[in-house]
């Protein structure tokens, strides 16, 4: 799915303002800037890459859970690909919190995850082992989907199981008790979702 600036910029004001902006990528992984999504691949953006892995070389080596080198109020915005589910779901609140600590008053997180709905009809209808889709990581199942892309975890990064899981609607209950002050939730077109979490403005 493409999110382009102008679909943000609809409700969210900051983004209406010219200027330099400061983009936290979340459990970056190995992806580059061209794996952005397109509402951030302007110049006005620069990306500060945090991953849990040293191996992936990130500016930042933390975990969601841990964000303490990351600065109260520093960041416009927040990119969270995928990351979330590898998380224990005890950890949430206090990661979506982390999330919501960093952001500048009226900043956004804009966040894409596995949707288990979606992966439950699959498993229902038989397909549990079945190839859905090609990612940059290789064949993705259903089961890849719930429990984490297995080759990966194989090779022996477990840092790629999934520990839980949302719905839309679970999703966006979770970020409005984080304290985000406007939550939108839709449903993607590769079995995940998508969030768009603001922060109240100042």
């Amino acid at each position: 799915m493409k999110i382009t600036h102008d679909d943000l910029a609809s409700f969210i004001p900051s983004l209406r303002q010219p200027g330099a902006k400061s983009l936290l990528h979340v459990g970056c992984g190995s992806a580059g800037p061209e794996r952005l999504p397109d509402c951030f691949k302007t110049p006005d953006w620069k990306e500060i890459r945090l991953d849990i892995n040293p191996v992936h070389k990130p500016d930042i080596v933390a975990s969601l859970t841990d964000m303490s080198a990351v600065e109260d109020a520093s960041m416009d915005a927040v990119w969270s690909s995928h990351s979330l589910e590898h998380l224990e779901d005890f950890q949430i609140p206090q990661a979506l919190a982390a999330i919501r600590r960093v952001l500048k008053p009226g900043g956004f997180a804009l966040i894409t995850l596995p949707d288990l709905k979606h992966i439950a009809q699959l498993i229902i209808e038989g397909k549990a082992d079945q190839v859905i889709y090609v990612s940059p990581a290789g064949p993705i199942t259903p089961l890849d989907m719930l429990f984490g892309h297995q080759a990966s975890q194989e090779q022996g990064d477990y840092y790629m199981a999934h520990r839980t899981g949302f719905t839309a609607e679970r999703l966006g209950r979770k970020l409005t008790e984080a304290g985000f002050a406007e939550v939108r939730v839709r449903q993607g077109n590769s079995f995940d979702l998508w969030a768009v979490a603001c922060t109240a403005t100042a």
